[in-house]
């Protein structure tokens, strides 16, 4: 059968099952793979072949959920969304599987599919805390979208180019939208306070108890920010059935007792005008220098020449330069650039980020926060993220010679 032919037949079945259906919300696109006697991912005794109906090697689905209190992002009653990440059955992952298809147009992919509810309700909880929710989308698919196996372009019948974007995103938010963590906490008694603390036992029983199965929860510096939520699946991502599932290796980081879990906006912005500015771009990134991290309070290592962060060995000389109201950073590996919420320093960047200094702490879009999934040890290098993660760091400035 040709994709065309496919396409008129799909397109008259819809109108016998739904009556009359408007033409500039339909769009014919390619079908997902039809899959029959599926084994679930994580729990198959026999190796399977067919990728197309089975999710390998990313057979764990997380849907991971946000709670930004500073900047706060979405409703004040609602988490919103993170991602959906595919990660293997021990916790281990895969990141950017495909090049090719690092798309930086998702809202236009999604509009052309006509799905404009799925692209409104992402305006509204799939929220950037930095205010760029498309860069966000886009990270989010070329990070973990591309790695999910049964997403694949080859997997569609008449299969139309980008379509399975439109599949990532859309089940992830039907996802999302059954998993009411807000509603779930506050059913214990677990609601924001700015008083209140809760032990990680409380969080993990209220949030276990609509599922059946644990989640991990994630802190950081005691505060209450991040809910992942495990799946195994019985077929394909876009029509197979989601099993609820213990984690696949994931840790918690809340600890054990003194939990925060803190209303949107708080601490509040203040307007006070009397104080000096606590971000002065440049101050102090001059010259050349070093850019040790902290970590929790602690200094953990620092950033090294291709701009991960490293715990041992020599830290990198960097060479900071005046730009605009900032500055721009250079290693012995070139240049360096927020690129897909990933700091990288190589010569193949010619648009370097520019930079700015808050209270001497290196900061991006005004914001002084950068993340890894967690503190690298021995020759390992972690990658430094502007996107939420597990570890939450600090990058500062030592100048070359003290």
């Amino acid at each position: 059968m040709s994709p065309l032919f496919s396409a008129i037949v799909r397109f008259l079945s819809a109108v016998s099952l739904f009556g009359s259906v408007a033409l500039s919300s339909l769009v014919l696109g390619g079908a997902p793979p039809t899959c029959s006697d599926t084994q679930t991912s994580c729990q198959n005794t026999t190796a399977v072949g067919n990728l197309c109906c089975f999710n390998a090697p990313g057979g764990q689905l997380l849907q991971t959920q946000f709670w930004d209190t500073n900047p706060p992002t979405g409703p004040n009653d609602s988490w919103t969304v993170h991602g959906l990440w595919p990660d293997h059955c021990d916790g281990s992952f895969d990141q950017y599987c495909d090049q090719n298809r690092q798309y930086t147009n998702i809202s236009s992919i999604i509009s052309a599919a006509g799905q404009t509810d799925l692209l409104n309700y992402m305006n509204t909880y799939w929220k950037d805390y930095q205010g760029n929710d498309e860069s966000f989308w886009e990270h989010e698919w070329g990070k973990h979208g591309t790695c999910i196996s049964t997403l694949e372009p080859s997997c569609y019948t008449g299969y139309s180019p980008q379509e399975e974007v439109v599949d990532y995103f859309q089940k992830t938010v039907d996802l999302f939208k059954a998993l009411d963590s807000y509603n779930f906490l506050s059913a214990a008694g677990i609601v924001p306070s700015t008083t209140n603390t809760y032990t990680a036992a409380e969080i993990q029983a209220a949030l276990t108890k609509p599922r059946g199965h644990a989640v991990a929860i994630q802190c950081n510096n005691g505060e209450l920010d991040e809910i992942w939520y495990f799946y195994n699946v019985k077929g394909s991502v876009q029509s197979g059935e989601f099993v609820a599932a213990d984690p696949d290796g994931s840790k918690s980081s809340c600890p054990v007792t003194g939990v925060k879990y803190l209303p949107k906006g708080y601490p509040p912005t203040t307007t006070a005008t009397t104080n000096p500015p606590t971000s002065t771009p440049g101050v102090p990134f001059s010259g050349k220098g070093t850019l040790p991290v902290t970590t929790g309070g602690k200094a953990t290592g620092c950033i090294i020449s291709g701009g991960t962060w490293y715990t041992t060995g020599t830290c990198a000389t960097f060479t900071a330069t005046a730009s605009g109201s900032g500055f721009t950073l250079t290693s012995s590996k070139g240049k360096c650039a927020i690129a897909n919420n990933i700091l990288t320093c190589a010569a193949s960047v010619t648009a370097p980020t520019v930079f700015t200094s808050v209270n001497g702490n290196l900061a991006y879009n005004s914001i002084p926060n950068f993340y890894a999934s967690s503190v690298p040890s021995g020759s390992t290098q972690a990658p430094v993220s502007t996107t939420k993660q597990a570890t939450l760091l600090t990058i500062g400035w030592k100048s070359a010679g003290i």
